[in-house]
């Protein structure tokens, strides 16, 4: 089971080459930002743990539990922070996207198309919802 909100601790590190950020509960979440730029970072991070537990769960993963902030044993150069993901946009936004597939037609048949202004993509679309059964973008 997914949830819609997540809430996990992050930690900026400040160096002289940037920000770097790191998710304890999250091995392989490593967004950063140019130095002096938390604004970014802060962004960068809220992205980054978005994707990052979307990716989670279309591989199944279980999503752990978020340490406790005072719980974490810091460093002199980190600095937690609280960042909160809402995944409903997020999964909505990376299934909506586009992919590029390649097909054939017949020279005469694109030609027509062509003359006649159609949207090649929209009609393989309709098409293929109508063969997969969807009727609904909310079946998927």
């Amino acid at each position: 089971m997914t949830n819609d909100r997540y809430s996990f601790v992050a930690l900026l590190n400040y160096a002289d080459d940037g920000i770097s950020i790191e998710f304890p509960d999250l091995p392989g979440c490593y967004p950063c930002a140019d130095k002096d730029d938390t604004a970014m970072a802060l962004k960068n991070a809220k992205e980054a743990l978005g994707l990052h537990i979307w990716g989670m769960e279309q591989d199944d993963e279980p999503i752990p539990a978020p340490s406790k902030i005072t719980d974490l044993v810091l460093t002199h150069d980190q600095v937690p922070v609280l960042i909160e993901v809402f995944m409903p946009p997020i999964r909505e936004r990376i299934n909506s996207r586009f992919v590029k597939k390649t097909l054939s037609l017949p020279a005469w048949l694109a030609s027509k198309a062509d003359e006649d202004g159609v949207n090649c993509s929209r009609i393989f679309q309709n098409a293929l919802m109508d063969y997969l059964g969807i009727h609904d973008k909310a079946q998927v």
